[in-house]
């Protein structure tokens, strides 16, 4: 079975996110390419252990633009009938896949955290209703099937490979969209990102008024304050404490949660933290999906009785 992986760049540096597809790649079996589209593809490490190929596609633009990413990845498809097609599950990615998809007639799934092979079927599992509810997706052999791979799911893979380079020759692309400018987020008056201890705060705490226990609380265990995406949209934060998908990835040694249901985007900025302590009075709740201990109870009893114990 082959793969066929479109690896993601930014400003002159692979993302993360193209070694851990490269990693489930190889859990699918069969040779691994990986694909390299850029004004410079040959700048960008993309060589490591577990790709038998890579082939650099040059384009014009320097940085993504989803036009000519889409017309780099029908090319390749065509000229290299990849049994899978692997992209992540980003804003780029997005951005073109659901296209190509659907130009092409592929099988197609967004959101994957789990992918393996049965027979000569990829089976493919993914969240629904906010990780409330998982299906496995079934995609029979005969078609290509385009996934969209959630980041932090898989490790990336270490080391250098022995890859074989070739080319892929593209026609110029005009592109409809433009790539302008970087801008740098403000860092604000904390990184959350350095952190070994974080309390992160969610919808559940309710009103603004309440985020003063947890600063408190915060301060008497020597954690550092993060909150979900909801505190920060209220305006109650400034978004240099929002861990998540749109905020920041953290790996801490502890993780305490307190009001956080675990919404997709939330689980992908933290869930690789060493250990995870998720108060929630709703046992269904996603995050105790990725939780390591859990309470099902009031936050606030419990972060009355914490407060007691220091």
């Amino acid at each position: 079975m082959s793969v066929l992986v479109v690896a993601e760049q930014v400003q002159g540096r692979v993302r993360d996110i193209t070694y851990e597809l490269v990693s489930a790649a190889q859990a699918l079996g069969g040779p691994v390419t990986v694909a390299v589209i850029g004004s410079d593809p040959g700048s960008l490490d993309a060589n490591r252990e577990g790709v038998d190929e890579v082939v650099h596609v040059r384009v014009e633009q320097p940085e993504f633009e989803n036009d000519v990413y889409q017309a780099a990845l029908e090319a390749l498809v065509e000229k290299r009938q990849p049994d899978a097609v692997l992209l992540g599950f980003t804003v780029n990615g997005m951005g073109y896949a659901g296209a190509v998809a659907a130009k092409l007639g592929l099988g197609f799934a967004s959101d994957v955290f789990a992918v393996r092979r049965e027979d000569d079927a990829i089976v493919a599992t993914r969240a629904f209703y906010g990780s409330k509810t998982h299906a496995e997706l079934e995609f029979p052999a005969g078609k290509p099937v385009l996934l969209l791979l959630r980041p932090t799911i898989w490790p990336p893979t270490v080391g250098v490979g022995s890859a074989t380079v070739t080319e892929l020759a593209l026609e110029p692309v005009t592109s409809r969209a433009r790539h302008k400018e970087f801008r740098e987020v403000a860092k604000g008056d904390v990184d959350i990102t350095t952190a070994d201890f974080l309390l992160s705060i969610g919808r559940g705490i309710g009103e603004q008024e309440n985020m003063a226990m947890f600063e408190e609380l915060a301060e008497k265990l020597g954690a550092t304050l993060a909150v979900s995406r909801p505190i920060v949209d209220a305006g109650w934060i400034s978004n240099a404490r929002q861990v998540g998908q749109s905020g920041k990835t953290v790996k801490p040694k502890v993780y305490l949660a307190f009001g956080i249901s675990g919404a997709v985007q939330h689980l992908a900025g933290m869930k690789t933290s060493e250990t995870i302590i998720a108060v929630n009075t709703d046992p269904e709740a996603a995050i105790f999906d990725v939780a390591h201990y859990g309470v099902v109870a009031d936050l606030f009893d419990v972060a009355e009785e914490l407060a007691k114990l220091v």
